[in-house]
């Protein structure tokens, strides 16, 4: 009888009868974002709104244990990539989960030199030649300004976090982030034309749940004093590019 009742209880513990869940419910969480073109760093609406609200970092940061817990490791997909083609970065903004590895590959016929300095992972690729591929890990929270130190219109960003659960607004202002299980987080934004003290007062705290898993529209104020020019690796100015054709006698 007793081993009976053993054979039992193993079946229970090893097929999960009986068990809790570990995963609990998950929810597609849904967000809107719009921008507000001309708007102080206080937020204070200086012009009408725009319509191209895309390159918005949204992402949920657990806040009590159940959605701790839950938090899923992080899926052997393909590793990110910033692609160097037509003197740009592609995509412009990426947003990886700390730890993370992004590959750098030059499709141009020339060379790049990709470097970032300033916040967040600082590295220098030097140059590499059409064709190469380099890459960098992003083992600190931050956010990473990225140039070329030969092609100073190239500029592009790589959002490291400390969560799983994020997405970036599309041209509309539409955020999706799947897979968040139900829990209280505290709600996040990042914008690349933004002042820190706007985005900062966007923070919020969030429960998701079958029923609350649409959190609305929310506004985003851009600095009109921003500027995308930057200096190169060594803090000098770029240097003119060179005249095309020869000068006329």
């Amino acid at each position: 009888m007793r081993r009976g009742l053993l054979a039992v209880a193993w079946l229970y513990v090893s097929c999960g009868w009986g068990v809790p869940s570990a995963s609990g419910q998950q929810e597609t969480v849904t967000v809107h974002v719009r921008i507000q073109y001309g708007a102080s760093a206080k937020g204070e609406e200086t012009g009408k709104p725009g319509t191209n609200a895309s390159e918005v970092a949204v992402w949920l940061r657990p806040l009590d244990q159940t959605s701790q817990m839950n938090s899923p490791a992080e899926s052997p997909a393909k590793r990110p990539q910033v692609i160097q083609k037509n003197k740009s970065f592609e995509p412009h903004l990426t947003v990886v989960r700390v730890g993370s590895t992004v590959d750098f590959p030059n499709h141009d016929p020339f060379f790049h030199n990709v470097f970032s300095l300033f916040d967040g992972k600082r590295f220098d690729l030097g140059l590499y030649e059409a064709g190469a591929t380099n890459s960098v890990r992003f083992d600190h929270i931050g956010v990473s300004y990225l140039f070329c130190n030969i092609h100073p219109e190239m500029s592009a960003v790589v959002v490291a976090l400390d969560t799983p659960y994020y997405g970036i607004s599309d041209k509309p202002g539409n955020v999706v982030i799947r897979n968040v299980p139900d829990g209280r987080y505290e709600l996040h934004f990042w914008y690349e034309r933004s002042v820190p003290e706007a985005l900062k007062g966007l923070t919020r705290t969030v429960r998701v749940s079958a029923d609350t898993h649409d959190l609305g529209t929310v506004v985003v104020p851009e600095d009109p004093g921003f500027t995308p020019t930057h200096k190169n690796k060594y803090g000098q100015d770029y240097a003119p590019a060179p005249k095309q054709g020869y000068p006329q006698p």
